[in-house]
């Protein structure tokens, strides 16, 4: 967590700084805004500018946390939905968490596969780079089975 000067701590926050401490785009604000996420951020009242209390501010940088996770926002609105009723939510956002832990897990095993195939792809070229004919089928061989494993 970001500490902030007196001043900082009572002053709101201008998008671009919002954004810069999130790491979320204006546009994505605007959007999580427009679609409920966010609650309506207040307006400078001369301008219209969004100007954002520490309140918000603070929840933003904690979406960007979940969303560096890849959580969807259906999955972001379920934590804030849960995290207002408190401690009672408990076991939901344990459960949040452990689907989105899983579905995590999965895309790491595939980006796995993905890489050994990548990796069979470079021994295949390098064997016949080489005339090594040997090496070759075993590539192949292997490829052969991890492209079964990429559908």
């Amino acid at each position: 967590m970001t500490s902030f000067s007196t001043v900082e701590q009572a002053a709101e926050l201008p998008i671009r700084e919002v954004a810069r401490r999130t790491g979320f785009s204006r546009a994505t604000l605007r959007y999580y805004e427009s679609i409920g996420l966010v609650a309506p951020v207040a307006r400078d009242d001369s301008s219209g500018h969004r100007r954002y209390d520490e309140r918000a501010v603070q929840m933003l940088e904690a979406l960007a946390c979940l969303r560096t996770t890849g959580m969807g926002v259906e999955a972001m609105r379920a934590y804030l939905h849960n995290m207002e009723r408190g401690h009672v939510a408990a076991a939901d956002q344990r459960r949040l968490f452990e689907e989105h832990h899983a579905r995590v897990m999965r895309e790491i095993e595939q980006l796995h596969t993905r890489a050994r195939y990548l990796d069979g792809k470079v021994r295949l070229w390098a064997a016949r780079e080489a005339g090594d004919a040997d090496g070759q089928a075993g590539a192949i061989e292997d490829l052969g089975v991890l492209t079964e494993a990429l559908r």
